[in-house]
């Protein structure tokens, strides 16, 4: 009995890094595929990249889809469609990118986005009644909030959940801006400082899933089709795995019981693990600040460094 006491007490101290299982992780892109043009690559060079990647790692992932990035024209599409053909998912993230918490934004609006999103992805390989919020928000009423989930509900979709937010899009944009500045200026500082961004999120939420679930869940990352992650998603697998962390698909992710809960909060959104914690009264937890504050950190070190 004593030992059976000891045995539960050391476990429940145990930090959530070192738990022997390993992590599992699922890899989405939002946004994609864009078309616009950016230094170093093409278009079909990032959409190439990404996959490559991707498939080097044997993960499967999740494209959410975006129309007016590039999806409405026929190259565009096609470069939606390689992800089906390569065994990826293909998930819904609206025509035109608005934002539900936007006062023009009605709930109809925004419905009639996704179903027209719908009409132009739904014949691709790899497609699942997946929807991602744009921006993550649900919402900023109760009426948006619960008229959506009763929408989704009535359309056969899921709610495509994140757990593991990122500001990936504020280092692409950072370095979009260096190499249009100088194009053959030196990105390794601001590589280096992705991936430790990306490492200090992916131990964040874990910790903040043992702290709501007891437990590791398949966390569900969010990430962009960008120039930042079609140079360097293979660094970042290549970075979780020797982290100890596994890829699965998407589907397997979702599959979790937490997928399915909805957090009772007037205004929905976020990673779904700091979605809870809110819901849940957890307040200002250790380390909440690195979680909302949009890479700051990181834009500050590089700042020092004279980007």
């Amino acid at each position: 009995m004593i030992a059976r006491l000891l045995a539960a007490l050391i476990l429940c101290c145990l930090p959530a890094a070192g738990v022997a299982s390993a992590q599992s992780f699922a890899v989405t892109l939002d946004d994609g595929p864009h078309l616009n043009e950016t230094p170093l690559l093409s278009p079909a060079e990032r959409n190439r990249a990404l996959l490559d990647a991707l498939a080097k790692h044997k993960v499967k992932g999740a494209l959410f889809v975006t129309v007016q990035n590039g999806a409405a024209r026929p190259e565009g599409l096609a470069l939606a469609r390689a992800w089906g053909e390569a065994g990826h998912f293909i998930g819904n993230h609206t025509m035109t990118h608005p934002d539900l918490n936007k006062a023009d934004v009605t709930l109809a609006k925004y419905q009639e986005e996704i179903l027209a999103c719908d009409a132009v992805i739904r014949e691709l390989p790899g497609y699942r009644k997946w929807f991602r919020f744009t921006y993550l928000r649900e919402g900023n009423t109760p009426e948006k909030r619960d008229g959506m989930r009763a929408f989704l509900k009535e359309q056969g979709y899921r709610n495509a959940y994140v757990t593991l937010d990122t500001s990936d899009w504020r280092f692409d944009s950072k370095l979009r801006e260096v190499l249009a500045r100088d194009p053959k200026a030196d990105i390794e500082p601001i590589k280096r400082l992705y991936l430790d961004h990306l490492w200090q999120r992916a131990q964040a939420y874990r910790d903040l899933a043992w702290k709501l679930q007891g437990r590791d869940i398949p966390q569900v990352l969010l990430l962009h089709h960008n120039l930042v992650n079609a140079l360097w998603l293979d660094d970042a697998l290549t970075m979780l795995k020797q982290k100890g962390w596994r890829g699965v698909s998407p589907e397997e992710a979702y599959a979790d019981p937490i997928y399915a809960l909805q957090p009772d909060r007037p205004a929905a959104g976020q990673s779904l693990l700091l979605s809870m914690s809110r819901s849940l009264g957890l307040g200002r937890f250790d380390g909440w600040e690195r979680l909302v504050d949009d890479g700051e950190f990181e834009m500050q070190a590089l700042k020092k460094l004279g980007y």
